[in-house]
């Protein structure tokens, strides 16, 4: 370390410090592979694992109070705007928001108020109208709000309040400047994005893909992602982790292949990362910052006459040295996770719970996954006309194909490509979607329902050779 300080003289040991002490704190936590249950995960979801456990027997009615404020806070701002309100800069950017956030927003408290009723009061039901008990049943059932609730809002919140409060150690003290001039000349032209999406893409593999979105938007907003790549990166790296694949795998019980299904899973990655952001909507994404200004065409080039090593390190150095010290840093940790908690949980819990309604008592995924029965034949996927009522299914939630493959499908090769292709598809609307959604990354309904069609059509013919090959 003398050496590299000795060619950077104007660093002095506070800049040194400030840039090793919470960049390799920030790498432990997110992006260092342990074990845990038979599995690998990381530091950040094991604790986040603990907090879930902790708030066990008041998270219902934590995350109840929390959506609910969200929805009256927000009507109230919208509504009346008032001035002692609007004063504060933080309340302001919570709950000041456009009106069709609005109405998600409320959607997303009534939905959450009508399933903790028919948990907690299951005689309220018979207090309806006859007429709407059916649709009450279809909001709160245990496969749709009742689910959204239950399994997946806890998890989201442990996860948004420790990794809010704890990012700001990858992103303040220079660690993405290093990894991202580094990796430039890599991610730059494979993917059109800048080598710092690395870590993004590592923290998602290794922990959670809702991390990496948290990364990702927390980045767009602090314009080191232009548009174009702010919508890249949250849709074709914040990938699913290790764990959850094995989840995935266990359900269609191969978990004797993992090793084959997580190749097969990364090769297809890989291919519709190659492919996707060339095409539209992702290839007509504006080139901007989230404040209209233009990138600096030459920020990632490197100085002539300069080592690479060595100018990453000048750049790292340069943000450690202007980082926003401990206060400041804890500031907007907390910053951090009150946005996600209060922007992020009404979202998934309305578009969430919209979807799996869909997905669980109408037939519209199953008519939309009949186009693919061709391609699947030709394919030479047996069982293909079951299979593809799966596929489209996708787009509601990443488990409901591996469900349904477990209890229908009798082919190792077809349940093999239907869990690996739940992965690869990345875009679904009970957590990744809902998340994109809930963000500033530019991106909407409908373009993420095109991109996940495009990673399904791309990504199919990738898994199936690898199943027919690993498998067959």
């Amino acid at each position: 370390m003398s050496n590299l300080a000795s060619s950077h003289p104007q660093f002095d040991f506070k800049v040194w410090f400030n840039f090793l002490v919470p960049s390799l704190i920030g790498v432990l936590l997110f992006m260092t592979p342990v074990p845990m249950g038979g599995a690998m995960t990381i530091p950040i979801a094991v604790m986040a694992k603990a907090v879930q456990a902790h708030i066990t027997s008041y998270a219902d009615t934590l995350i109840t109070l929390i959506i609910c404020t969200t929805g009256v806070l927000s009507l109230i701002f919208k509504a009346f705007k008032p001035a002692v309100l609007m004063k504060s800069t933080i309340l302001k950017h919570l709950f000041d928001v456009h009106w069709l956030w609005l109405v998600i927003r409320l959607f997303g408290m009534a939905f959450i108020i009508l399933t903790v009723l028919s948990i907690n009061n299951p005689d309220f039901k018979s207090t309806l109208p006859e007429f709407l008990i059916p649709l009450f049943d279809g909001i709160t059932s245990g496969n749709t709000g009742g689910l959204v609730l239950k399994d997946l809002l806890p998890v989201l919140f442990s996860v948004f309040i420790l990794a809010g409060l704890l990012l700001p150690l990858l992103l303040n003290f220079g660690l993405l400047e290093l990894v991202g001039t580094l990796l430039t000349r890599v991610m730059r032209p494979l993917f059109g994005v800048p080598g710092r999406s690395a870590v993004d893409c590592a923290t998602s593999w290794l922990g959670d893909g809702s991390v990496g979105i948290l990364m990702t938007a927390r980045q767009y907003e602090e314009k080191h992602y232009t548009q174009r790549e702010a919508a890249i990166i949250g849709t074709t790296f914040s990938a699913v982790s290790i764990t959850f694949c094995l989840v995935v795998l266990g359900q269609v019980g191969l978990e004797k292949l993992f090793a084959p299904f997580y190749l097969t899973v990364c090769l297809a990655g890989v291919v519709a990362a190659l492919i996707v952001p060339r095409i539209p909507p992702l290839s007509f994404k504006k080139d901007i910052y989230i404040d209209g200004s233009q990138p600096d065409k030459h920020k990632e080039r490197v100085p002539h006459g300069k080592n690479v090593f060595k100018h990453a390190l000048h750049v790292a150095l340069h943000k450690a040295k202007n980082s926003p010290g401990f206060a400041g840093t804890i500031k907007e940790g907390i910053h951090n996770a009150l946005d996600m908690v209060f922007a992020v949980l009404p979202v998934v819990m309305a578009v969430g719970t919209f979807a799996l309604v869909i997905a669980e008592y109408t037939p519209i995924f199953a008519y939309l996954g009949k186009p693919f029965i061709p391609f699947l034949e030709l394919l030479q996927i047996p069982e293909a006309e079951t299979a593809a009522q799966t596929i489209m299914v996708g787009f509601a939630d990443m488990f409901i194909p591996s469900i349904l493959a477990a209890g229908t499908i009798e082919s190792d090769v077809t349940r093999f490509i239907i869990a690996a292709m739940s992965v690869t598809q990345l875009i679904y609307m009970s957590e990744v979607g809902a998340l994109l959604l809930g963000s500033k990354i530019p991106v909407n309904i409908f373009e993420l329902f095109v991109i996940f069609i495009l990673r399904t059509l791309i990504t199919l013919p990738v898994i199936a050779l690898m199943a027919h090959w690993l498998v067959g």
